[in-house]
């Protein structure tokens, strides 16, 4: 074996949980190490959610321009640029690659760019893309290897070559016509984008509703909205063929609840969920067990079946969110350094930065009666939050699940302009146990979208009168 270049902490990925680890640690004294084939940083500043907010942004601009005169402004001919769109976006990109470079630098991390492979325990040989190979070892290793977009087994789909999330964002050219496969969160984003910036849109979804983990009622008026802006969603809908390629055209055999039907277009745009980086580098080799769904098994504190390896983010089956791979790492930080954090019923937001915003915490209403959670429920409609009012978008609605007994905030959601502001709130509210009386006789500034809790909240049904013994 060539010679072994031994580091205190190795970490195999720059994501979000694997960059603040190696920062971290490099920062307290330890000899660290990160290997990145690709993306330094991960996918968040390259691939993914920094960069779709990004063009999300630009199609909302779009979208401004051609409403003008709702809001007194007149304008002429509005079009879009793709390439200054891209543009704007790469910019971003490239600022932030260059703050993680320098954070890099700065702490005195070693940043080793190559494709890692286990070849021991605790030890991996780096295939390096400038060219040879380096064999390195630590004392722990840490493993983030996130995931990417996965790639169902449909005839014809491969050979469609269809766009994921990474080339619909890197496009410079307008499609005419773009299908888009899965009405989930990277779906539903992007479609509605894309029809803002002048695409044709389909969306197709196996389920029965889009969003299919959120209440039927939140799904509805997600549908009805992208109806509105002249999205063709279509539910219930199984592919069975893909022909053609996309970028020139394309065509879908779908079977649909009226039979079955071809639904053609120029481009296609596959979203059918992730799939973690955890083929191909050796970790059953070395004890370390994949589930079998295919992540990398842990316990709460995420350490793997192998030991001194810890596993974090996406690979490790955590929810797939910037957010969540951060308390990652702040459970592996705090653990190294005597802590005793898990992962145990961890309070995680969510939000789809759709036009307006999904966002929801906790509970929602399918969720509870599925466990059999008791709960009042208080409804709004965000015509009744003055802020959004004053933008002029009323779009959607927000509501709130209390316990039947106690004053407990179970869970919240909203769709409507600004809900992840509101949505944080509410949030902090359950994590620091507080009754939802605190919100409701609150004093929030007027006109904010904060304030629209204090109106929602007091529409909370009484707590049902317990009979005496």
């Amino acid at each position: 074996m060539p010679d072994i270049e031994h580091y205190e902490i190795l970490v195999i990925g720059s994501g979000e949980a694997g960059k603040n680890l190696t920062w971290a640690m490099a920062q307290a004294g330890h000899r660290t190490a990160v290997v990145e084939r690709k993306y330094i940083g991960g996918s968040c500043p390259n691939i993914a959610c920094l960069p779709s907010k990004n063009v999300i942004r630009s199609a909302k601009a779009n979208w401004f321009a051609r409403h003008g005169a709702e809001y007194g402004i007149q304008t002429g001919s509005v079009s879009t640029d793709m390439k200054g769109v891209l543009n704007r976006k790469r910019k971003m990109v490239e600022s932030g690659v260059q703050f993680h470079l320098d954070r890099f630098k700065a702490t005195g991390a070693e940043l080793i760019r190559g494709e890692a492979r286990f070849v021991a325990p605790k030890t991996v040989e780096v295939r390096l893309n400038e060219g040879g190979r380096r064999t390195i070892t630590g004392d722990r290793v840490f493993l983030d290897l996130g995931s990417r977009a996965a790639v169902p087994d449909l005839p014809g789909l491969s050979a469609a070559r269809p766009m994921t999330h990474v080339e619909a964002l890197d496009l410079d050219r307008l499609p005419e016509h773009v299908i888009v496969l899965g009405g989930g969160y990277v779906g539903l984003e992007l479609a509605q984008a894309l029809r803002r910036f002048g695409s044709k849109v389909t969306v197709i979804e196996r389920s029965r509703q889009i969003a299919s983990a959120e209440d039927y009622d939140v799904a509805q008026a997600l549908l009805e909205n992208f109806t509105s802006e002249g999205i063709d969603v279509l539910l219930d809908t199984r592919v069975r063929q893909v022909a053609g390629l996309s970028g020139q055209e394309v065509r879908i055999v779908a079977e649909t609840s009226q039979g079955e039907q071809t639904i053609r277009g120029t481009d296609l745009l596959l979203a059918t969920g992730r799939t973690p980086n955890t083929q191909g580098i050796g970790l059953e080799a070395v004890g370390i067990e994949l589930d079998a769904r295919g992540y990398i098994q842990v316990n709460e504190r995420l350490e793997t079946t192998a030991e001194h390896v810890w596993a974090m983010g996406d690979c490790a089956g955590s929810p797939q969110f910037t957010h969540v791979a951060y308390d990652d790492f702040r459970v592996v930080r705090d653990n190294l350094s005597n802590g005793n954090r898990t992962t145990h019923e961890r309070l995680v937001p969510f939000c789809m930065f759709t036009d307006p915003e999904l966002a929801r915490v906790g509970l929602n209403e399918s969720e509870a009666k599925r466990r059999g959670v008791e709960y009042r429920l208080a409804k709004m409609p965000m015509a009744g939050v003055l802020r959004a009012v004053t933008l002029g978008e009323t779009r959607g609605f927000m509501k709130i699940l209390i316990d039947v007994q106690s004053d407990r905030i179970l869970g919240f959601a909203v769709v409507g302009v600004e809900g992840s502001e509101m949505m944080a709130a509410v949030q902090t509210a359950m994590l620091g146990g507080l009754p939802y009386t605190v919100l409701r006789d609150a004093i929030f500034t007027h006109p904010t979208a904060a304030e629209g809790l204090v109106y929602l909240l007091a529409g909370v049904p009484a707590k049902a009168m317990q009979q005496p013994a």
